[in-house]
């Protein structure tokens, strides 16, 4: 059980099984009777904008139970993303300034992206969906916490540029942002203990959404002994030079079914790539991450925003890299300078090494697992709203600017409904190399509250001296934002920065004691579960 969650929002929940225990029956034909909607409506935590939207379109009819009601909230939600992603593609038209250019750019891709995730969910768990389509209440909550963050991340990056007066009078009108949340949380109230109660983990560590044939391509011990359908070689050996060469024929295969395995031989490749929507199930596959490297230098200093300076940016479903590196060579003066960033619904990250110094992990949005993997940073270098699990992972804070402090996570959750989140699970957290001669000087923290309901925990992880006894930092020094409402815990850590004796004192940190309470933060739970494994029949076990 997320314990955050149960304990903080009960009444509001109560609220809503009431309605739907005893819900208004009055039948709004010609927009007039509105008292039943306002019922309804009064029990978001957005009442306003719910109450505008359905008065202001007639011919609806009243729910009679909560699962009516969150269907009509994510078709107004639908409506006014599409409103919005077409009123930014109708700005961009006549838009000459590169600045307002970059970030429209982004936010027209993030738009189309929250079309996606709200029709998958309004194709889930609408009625006239066949069972054998229809997604779990899980999966929902995941798509519209997606949804969600594309919102968030399009205002982000308008601040990158101080372009903020250009965006968002295009999207505020809307109301987009609000009426999501009012489906997270009526979403939110239809999930069930049962739904979160499970894993998904093999006895070897991998998610079983990974098939058996997947399994063995990861296990592999060397790249040449894998079937792949492309094979990419700087030397001309292959079918094609470029990742994104192959990445881009892959995306125009008639037959999307099954694995689509991309094998980049060893070698340097200065390219920025992206796996867009819908090139879907691609596997990477290198000869390691000290031979196959995938490197650009974007930066936000360069021009780009933070979330187009990704030296990788995936998005289709199903992702799978082994092997691989990817770098972002900005370096710690350039500010923001992404090396991956993943959006990709149920990706793995396998045996990669991941390198950039401020925001070098973009863990976007989606269900995520990491495992065997390194990641080099120093300022909120794993970030993002993305549900992610680091297993097995060594994570190493590398030496920043003078007089900075390093802070391994900056986690995006911004609505108490989001089912997303950080979770380190047996990994260690070492200093890199180039930060062992500074040690003494430079502080790192696990953590800081980007966001006011950042969510992150460190779960029977290795902590070095690296780590400050304090272990999390707030968002700037002296701020007060987020400690009460975040959710950062410990369990059951070693290593000689694991004792909670001196850590900060925020009624949002946890020690765990209960192992029930730490599983919820496993592979298992956190990202999967028999919530968003429908129709498998696949038995699944509890635990760490």
């Amino acid at each position: 059980m997320n314990v955050m969650k149960h304990t903080i929002f009960f009444p509001f929940l109560h609220l809503l099984l009431l309605i739907s225990l005893h819900p208004p029956t009055t039948v709004v034909a010609d927009g007039n009777s509105t008292t039943g909607i306002d019922r309804w409506c009064d029990q978001t935590p957005y009442p306003d904008p719910c109450k505008h939207y359905f008065k202001t379109h007639n011919g609806f009819r009243l729910p009679t139970q909560l699962s009516e009601f969150r269907v009509m909230l994510v078709e107004a939600a639908m409506d006014r993303a599409v409103s919005a992603r077409d009123e930014l593609t109708n700005s961009g038209r006549n838009c000459t300034d590169c600045k307002k250019q970059a970030v429209l750019a982004d936010c027209i891709d993030l738009y189309g992206d929250t079309v996606v995730q709200l029709n998958r969910t309004l194709q889930g768990v609408s009625p006239k969906t066949s069972a054998g389509k229809r997604c779990t209440d899980f999966d929902a909550q995941t798509w519209l916490s997606t949804a969600l963050t594309n919102t968030e991340t399009c205002r982000r990056g308008s601040s990158d540029f101080n372009v903020s007066d250009f965006i968002t009078p295009i999207v505020s009108d809307t109301k987009i942002s609000n009426l999501i949340s009012n489906c997270l949380a009526v979403n939110g109230a239809l999930l069930t203990a049962t739904n979160n109660g499970t894993t998904t983990a093999d006895q070897k560590g991998f998610p079983t959404w990974v098939s058996g044939k997947e399994r063995r391509l990861l296990q592999f011990q060397s790249a040449r002994a894998v079937k792949a359908n492309l094979v990419v070689a700087k030397d001309g050996s292959g079918h094609v030079t470029t990742v994104q060469a192959a990445i881009d024929l892959a995306g125009r295969r008639k037959v999307t079914s099954g694995r689509f395995v991309i094998y980049v031989k060893r070698g340097i490749y200065q390219e920025n790539i992206n796996v867009r929507l819908n090139n879907d199930d691609i596997m990477l596959v290198g000869d390691g991450m000290r031979s196959t490297i995938i490197t650009g230098g974007r930066s936000v200093r360069g021009g780009y925003t933070t979330y187009n300076s990704a030296t990788a940016g995936i998005e289709g479903l199903h992702f799978i890299a082994k092997g691989l590196t990817f770098r972002n060579t900005a370096g710690p003066a350039k500010g923001q300078a992404v090396a991956l960033r993943s959006s990709s619904d149920l990706s793995i990250f396998y045996k990669c090494s991941i390198e950039g110094y401020q925001d070098t992990l973009m863990v976007h949005s989606q269900r995520q697992f990491y495992r065997d993997c390194y990641i080099y940073g120093t300022v909120d270098f794993i970030f993002g709203n993305a549900a992610a699990v680091f297993q097995n992972c060594l994570i190493l804070p590398r030496r920043p600017l003078k007089g900075q402090a390093n802070v391994i996570t900056a986690q995006g959750r911004a609505d108490p409904f989001q089912n997303t989140g950080i979770s380190i699970h047996n990994s260690r957290i070492l200093p890199a190399p180039d930060l062992r001669p500074v040690l003494p000087s430079v502080k790192t923290y696990m953590g800081r509250p980007w966001m006011k309901y950042s969510r992150t925990v460190v779960l029977q992880t290795y902590l070095d001296s690296v780590v400050s006894p304090f272990g999390w930092s707030p968002w700037t020094e002296g701020s007060v934002f987020g400690l009460d409402t975040l959710f950062y815990a410990e369990y059951k850590n070693s290593g000689p920065a694991s004792s909670t004796r001196w850590r900060v004192r925020w009624k949002g940190f946890h020690v765990l004691n209960r192992a029930s309470d730490a599983s919820a933060f496993t592979v298992g739970r956190f990202i999967a579960g028999s919530a968003w494994l429908p129709r498998t029949g696949i038995p699944f076990t509890s635990g760490l």
